[in-house]
């Protein structure tokens, strides 16, 4: 399974597909469908959240899926695969990937991230794990726990990170130099000329594209954004 899902994914583009439910597009068929269209884009790969999307996309499309589980606790600002219930229902899909917050943060119950991981990592050996980070540090935490891929998921996201020029390049390329796990660009990629100059970074693996592709509402907002700021223009075309 490791071999395939690195193999499929390498130098490629894996999208996002994820509505929440105060969202539009909230709904697993939409999902799917937004994931058949990425894979007829080019996309390798597709990143999911909930047992019931994961399962609508696979209808669609066979390419690797990495798998989450947004679930907020009141005891933990953790909320992507928190806790080992997450993980169990991830594991029943068959998803390639599962992912989670890797961050320092205290997880529910008040569980580090070692204590954690190490629970599962022993409860599920063979299962490949993508630890979602924000810091230097994390990630090479993350490394020597057993995670089997490293990502920048959560950098801008985390109070010390918070006002991170995104994408991280800084800690992308000290990912890519410094850890031998696979390393994989998320958060922040908003043009095709970002994405391809972040494989100009020697050794990243792959690269994970979410809001700029499938949220169109966020897209919406970043034009609106756009016109706000510069006003009116006298040459646009109709």
């Amino acid at each position: 399974m490791q071999r395939d899902f690195l193999t499929a994914t390498k130098g490629g583009l894996i999208v996002s597909c994820q509505a929440l439910e105060e969202e539009p597009l909230h709904s697993s068929y939409i999902m799917s469908r937004m994931a058949y269209a990425a894979v007829s884009g080019g996309a390798c790969g597709i990143r999911a959240n909930s047992v019931e999307d994961i399962r609508e996309i696979r209808k669609t499309v066979s390419v690797p899926m990495i798998g989450i589980i947004k679930k907020d606790y009141p005891d933990s600002e953790v909320y992507i695969t928190p806790a080992m219930n997450e993980v169990d229902a991830l594991m029943k899909t068959g998803v390639d990937v599962i992912s989670m917050d890797a961050t320092n943060r205290v997880r529910p119950g008040g569980r580090t991230l070692t204590d954690f991981f190490t629970e599962v990592r022993r409860k599920y050996p063979d299962q490949l794990f993508m630890a979602d980070c924000a810091t230097y540090e994390e990630g090479c935490l993350a490394e020597k726990l057993g995670f089997d891929i490293v990502s920048t998921t959560l950098s801008g996201y985390t109070r010390e990170t918070r006002g991170n020029q995104l994408p991280d390049i800084a800690l992308i390329k000290r990912y890519c130099q410094d850890l031998k796990v696979p390393v994989i660009a998320e958060g922040g990629i908003w043009s095709p000329e970002v994405l391809a100059g972040l494989f100009e970074i020697r050794g990243l693996h792959a690269a994970v594209i979410g809001s700029a592709i499938t949220r169109p509402q966020e897209i919406t907002k970043r034009f609106v954004q756009a016109l706000n700021d510069g006003g009116p223009n006298e040459n646009t075309d109709n």
